[in-house]
Order: structure tokens, then sequence, then C-alpha cells
């Protein structure tokens, strides 16, 4: 099996090591060709156009950013003509509805599609302890084991393609929700001289305790939030993914939106390339234009 991997950005990058390490990356291609360095070093071929890595893999490996990015490197006119008898494995965060309609386009093009979207990140993806979540048939699933296996341990089939997307996009939703709230309780105590370690320890002993707000709180204590593992920007993108297709369903998304709101106003000061903690500053800076409009 030649494999061949597309997008090698903050996840990219280590999920195309743990291939490397397995012998099973012949070929990789990045728009940017500067993040390609560090394969080209380790001696994997560097594709120079998304239809000459095609021609050159068997199963071909997604990490791009969303649906859009996916297009324009693998269903242009020239790529498209390349995908008969080739396999699209899509591991990025797309909506359900996204994953199916290129599923659809690579089939017409005589290719075959399947969706394995990771939970995880940087640290988990070196490691290869991600969660991955597979949109496929058994057989598919059986047969892509090998790749599978160099991301995480224990790949779980969730259904035809389309349900690790959605499956994917409702974990992410939880990340963003879980967050919000914790910064929204921290930021509170805060404020009102309550100890935040002596907070935490009612927390920790707690069935509302989640291990992700120990992971942020000292980036949101300290205002750290750079060298992110998951940028704000990431983050808002998969949150109004999943707003787009919960409103498709009748859901009562007015959570979800406000959580946008929150991350949008993150991103709005200066904060999209940083880790998405940083909604912590959103949250306090809300707080401290209410207080302002009281006095």
């Amino acid at each position: 099996m030649k494999v061949g991997l597309i997008g090698t950005g903050l996840m990219g990058l280590p999920m195309a090591q743990r291939l490397l390490e397995a012998g099973l990356l012949a070929i990789a291609y990045n728009r940017t060709a500067e993040k390609l360095e560090p394969l080209k070093t380790a001696g994997v071929e560097m594709a120079s156009s998304p239809q000459t890595l095609i021609q050159h893999s068997t199963c071909i490996v997604l990490m791009l950013t969303n649906a859009q990015a996916i297009r324009e490197t693998l269903l242009t006119e020239a790529a498209r003509g390349e995908l008969a008898g080739k396999t699209v494995i899509q591991m990025g965060t797309i909506a359900p509805t996204e994953s199916q309609a290129i599923r659809d386009e690579i089939v017409a093009a005589a290719g075959t599609y399947l969706e394995a979207p990771v939970l995880g990140s940087i640290p988990e993806a070196k490691a290869g302890k991600l969660i991955v979540m597979v949109g496929a048939t058994p057989e598919q699933f059986e047969n892509y084991q090998p790749i599978f296996q160099c991301f995480g341990s224990e790949p779980i089939l969730i259904g035809p393609v389309g349900t690790a997307a959605a499956t994917k996009l409702a974990l992410n939703q939880l990340i963003a929700s879980l967050t919000a709230a914790f910064s929204t309780s921290l930021s509170f105590v805060m404020k009102q001289g309550v100890d935040t370690e002596l907070f935490m320890q009612i927390l920790r002993q707690s069935a509302l305790y989640a291990p992700t707000f120990d992971k942020k709180l000292q980036r949101m204590v300290n205002h750290n939030f750079a060298n992110p593992n998951f940028p704000t920007k990431h983050l808002l993108k998969d949150n109004n993914l999943f707003l787009t297709e919960a409103e498709s369903l009748g859901i009562n998304t007015r959570l979800v939106a406000a959580v946008s709101h929150i991350l949008q106003q993150a991103i709005s000061m200066g904060l999209a390339e940083e880790d998405y903690s940083a909604l912590f500053a959103a949250v306090e800076e809300e707080a401290e234009e209410g207080l302002g409009g009281r006095d």
C-alpha cells in the first residue's frame, strides 16, 4: 500500500510522521511547501501538485482545514482525473453533509472514499493515541486498519459515511461548550475573590469535573494562549458547522450560537491563531463591559 498524505499542518505533520515510522508514507503534498521540510529531511518524496501525489499513491489521506480546501486540492479537474481506482481517507473535521457530497464526487470519478476524523490534539497525534472514528463499510474498516492504527490503537467503526463526521462535530461542540462554561464560572469566582485552587479542589471532587478544565486552567489564569494545539479559529469553524447541521435537524441551537459569539469575539480581539482557551479572555471582557454598563 502506497500512502500519500495531503495536509501537513498542526495535526497533519505528526500524523505524517506516524505513517512514516510505520513504513507506509510514500509521498506528501501541502499547499504551503515550507511545511513539508521536516518530511523532506526524513526522505519522503514531495509532490509538486495534488495530481502528482494521486498518481504515485494507492491511498490518499487528507488532513485539510475544511471541505473547501478538499475541493480546491483534490477535486479540481486535473486531480479528479487521477482518482480512478484510488482510495481517499478523509481525516479532517467537516460536516456530515459535506463528507457525503465529497464521497459522491469521488465515487463518480471511479474512486472510493471513507472518513476517519480523529479526537485528540498534537501530543496524542505524536504518541499514536488519537481516537479514530471511522465512517465506512465494515470491509473498508478492516482493509485500512494498518493506517488507522498508526494514529490510534483502537479505531472505532461508527457507521456509514457521515456518521463519523457527525460524531466528531458533536464532540467538538462539547469542547467549545465545556470551555465556555468553565471560563464563565472561573471568571466569576475570580472576580468574586474566591481562591482559584479552592474552587478547583471542590470542582475536582464533584460529578461536574471534566479533565479539560485542568488542561486549560493555567492558560486562562496566566492569559497564556500561545503555542496552540487547536487554534480558536478552528474551533469556531467546527462549532459553526455543528450549528448549521443541528439547525437543519430542528435542534435548539441557542447555546451553540452563544458559544460561537464568544469565539468570534475572541477572534476579534486578535486571538484567532491562539489556543482556543483564549475564549476566556472574551468572557472576561464581556464581564468587564457589563460591569461598566452598570456604573
